[in-house]
């Protein structure tokens, strides 16, 4: 599918991030920042593509977006981006399974393929697997709601897309917590991290069992700015809930009591740091055999980008908090994680 790129040998460049490294010559890597469909979770890859293309010297780094969320579509736009000089690409799949062919097939192209905040399923070409640990903050998340709730209670769970390769491990992850605590998830919404159905089916399960639940978790962007708005139009705080990302919808209504907190994710760091390890891994570093990954549902080499609980006590200083989770994993990763001779 794709026309096969011949690679240039130059000096990976390096730029100042917080002050760690300096910067030098420009190079001709070319980066592509490419999600699955339009979202805004993404949009911070497209300033943190910019950052880093500009402190590691990039040829260029760009935050590219397929015009819907569609596996056939997202491939059209890879295959563009190979023919217009892109040599290196962070991709979050649109299929966990049906992407890997296309990953695999841009690697041939002597392409370093990076999953970005979703992960392809083994066994692909792609150099590793740098996301939110998904599980890990649906789960966290969850107990911090049965924390705010207090003893055994009834939650309704609302998610993303069902094609999206995190959902079934976030809702896993709920019903596990929950089970913990004693309670019960009465009802898990899926497949509406979009407006109008976030819109349609949050505010219709709300009207019709708002008093048979005592709590909320979302664990996508939309359905947490959804579910916030509804909760403050209903005007109740009976209803506790805890969300997900750095929406101002969902910070405010921390703030003004509607949501115990929210679980941030790091969509900065992943695509700053995804563009800086792209670029050495272009020009002649490699992958230790031995880098400490974990392994998740879909893969074994996969790179926890950090997440954290915030409630109102810590809502004004989030960017500090996930600042310092980039730049801690930023100031090791290449030591870590690849072998540079």
């Amino acid at each position: 599918m794709f026309a096969r790129h011949k690679l240039f040998a130059c000096a990976a460049a390096m730029a100042l991030f917080a002050g760690m490294v300096p910067a030098l010559a420009a190079n001709d890597t070319k980066v592509a920042a490419v999600p699955g469909g339009p979202h805004p979770y993404f949009g911070a890859w497209e300033q943190a593509s910019k950052d880093a293309a500009k402190d590691y010297g990039l040829g260029a780094a760009d935050y590219k977006v397929p015009q819907k969320w569609d596996l056939s579509t997202q491939n059209e736009l890879l295959e563009s981006l190979v023919t217009q000089g892109y040599n290196a690409f962070l991709i979050f799949p649109g299929d966990p399974v049906g992407s890997v062919s296309t990953a695999n097939e841009l690697a041939d192209t002597g392409a370093p393929v990076i999953a970005l905040a979703g992960c392809l399923k083994d066994p692909s070409k792609a150099a590793f697997c740098l996301g939110t640990d998904v599980s890990k903050s649906a789960y966290l998340g969850t107990k911090q709601l049965f924390k705010a709730m207090g003893g055994k209670k009834r939650i309704a769970h609302f998610t993303g897309f069902l094609v999206d390769p995190n959902t079934q491990l976030r809702i896993d992850a709920v019903e596990k917590a929950a089970k913990e605590e004693g309670g019960t998830v009465v009802q898990v919404i899926a497949d509406i991290d979009a407006p109008e159905p976030a819109e349609e089916k949050i505010n219709a399960y709300l009207a019709a069992h708002a008093g048979e639940i005592d709590g909320i978790v979302t664990t996508a962007w939309v359905p947490s700015v959804v579910a916030a708005n509804a909760l403050r139009k209903i005007g109740d705080k009976r209803i506790k809930m805890v969300g997900i990302d750095h929406d101002e919808v969902v910070l405010k209504a921390i703030k003004d009591g509607y949501l115990a907190g929210t679980m941030l994710q790091n969509p900065y760091g992943q695509a700053y740091i995804g563009s800086f390890a792209a670029d050495k891994l272009r020009n002649g570093c490699t992958v230790k055999a031995a880098a400490p990954f974990t392994t998740n549902a879909l893969t074994s080499r996969f790179i926890d980008s950090g997440t954290v609980f915030v409630d109102a006590s810590g809502v004004d200083n989030y960017v500090s908090a996930m600042q310092g989770i980039t730049k801690t994993l930023l100031a090791d990763f290449q030591k870590t994680y690849l072998d540079c001779k």
